[in-house]
């Protein structure tokens, strides 16, 4: 499909469902939403640019004067009308022409407050709501362009991993590992190397650790969490590997781990609600002695952010859906001595999963 087709359908699929939520309007803000619906992507200032999305209307974009240039450029001219407005007049109530005038209206979550502050000053006759059950829904099952690109990121990922394990580690610090995978991924093709988090040893039980000047010590388990976005979608893998011998008990704590993260991914197929994957994890993690050191959801939605709805966590009872991609990550994190934790990338497919990161989740040894 080509990219203003693709826009253009995902606007309609919006403001369709947005009739069928009761809601008479969707405000979209600049964001991943907004990067998605309309293949634009400006930065969140103060100026207010506000797609507004209408059942059985036209969408339309309010932009401040100065970036309708940019807009244009972006090719949104062909696909939205641009309402611009000048720093010398009101941008909310320019706003409020473009909005209904009576129902709920949704907002996207990424809008300043204080923008929602002075749209609700501008039209008191509106109710407004969260737009991110529209939103959420639509962005979580991925078109094939979208696969694509998550597929390319975690291969991208994968090749990082590759690379880094064939690099020393005993007698480096944390943070000389951690430039080390964001130099491999923008080798491998990032455009952005978002994160990569190196726990070594003690350091491993933090599931957030920043990396430090720690020494990586021989003996030690290293937790390797890292990714970023290629062609704006993100990659976010976790291996956990030794520096030679691992210490004592560690071998039996990463197996609980493995086999919980490949009893999970094996759990996915349509129609499972995806709490019952973070069920399958836990349960093995439970059964081996350690479910209180396991202190994190099983996953996470993931494609134009890195963390985004649905949650494989208790509670969350999204229905998986062919198209649909999320983290399997379960992990056991023992205070003072070490953690561990492994996390793929996989797709939801028509009859069952298609894991985006291949390479081994056995135990590597590292030097």
């Amino acid at each position: 499909m080509q990219t203003a087709t693709r826009h253009v359908d995902r606007m309609r699929r919006a403001s369709s469902a947005a009739g069928a939520d009761d809601l008479a309007a969707i405000v979209v803000a600049p964001s991943p939403d907004l990067a998605y619906l309309a293949g634009y992507d400006p930065p969140p200032l103060e100026r207010p640019t506000l797609l507004v999305l209408r059942p059985d209307q036209d969408p339309s974009l309010l932009v401040p004067a100065l970036e309708r240039p940019l807009a244009i450029d972006a090719g949104l001219g062909d696909i939205v009308e641009l309402v611009p407005w000048r720093d010398d007049t009101d941008p909310y109530a320019t706003a409020v022409g473009l909005l209904p005038a009576s129902g709920r209206v949704g907002l996207s979550d990424r809008i300043w407050g204080i923008q929602v502050l002075r749209l609700q000053a501008a039209a008191p006759a509106l109710s407004w709501a969260s737009a991110s059950g529209v939103l959420s829904r639509l962005r979580a099952r991925k078109d094939p362009d979208e696969l694509d690109a998550l597929r390319r990121a975690g291969a991208a990922a994968d090749a990082t991993f590759e690379d880094i394990r064939g690099l020393p580690f005993a007698g480096r610090t944390e943070v000389e590992v951690a430039e080390d995978l964001r130099r491999l991924l923008l080798h491998h093709g990032h455009d952005v190397a978002d994160f990569a988090i190196v726990g070594s040893g003690p350091n491993g039980a933090s599931p957030h650790h920043d990396p430090t000047e720690r020494v990586i010590q021989a003996g030690d388990p290293v937790v390797l969490d890292f990714g970023g976005s290629l062609d704006g979608y993100f990659s976010d893998t976790t291996r956990t590997v030794a520096v030679g011998e691992a210490p004592p008990g560690f071998e039996e704590i990463f197996a609980l781990v493995h086999e919980a993260q490949v009893r999970a991914v094996d759990a996915v197929r349509p129609g499972v609600p995806i709490q019952e994957i973070d069920r399958v994890a836990r349960g093995v993690i439970d059964e081996g002695g350690f479910g209180e050191r396991f202190v994190h959801r099983t996953g996470h939605g993931i494609g134009r952010e890195v963390h985004e709805p649905p949650n494989a966590v208790e509670g969350d009872e999204t229905p998986l859906e062919p198209g649909m991609t999320f983290s399997i990550e379960p992990g056991i994190y023992l205070e003072g001595r070490f953690g561990a934790r492994i996390e793929d990338i996989v797709a939801v497919t028509e009859d069952g999963v298609e894991r985006l990161n291949r390479t081994t989740r056995e135990l590597t040894t590292v030097a």
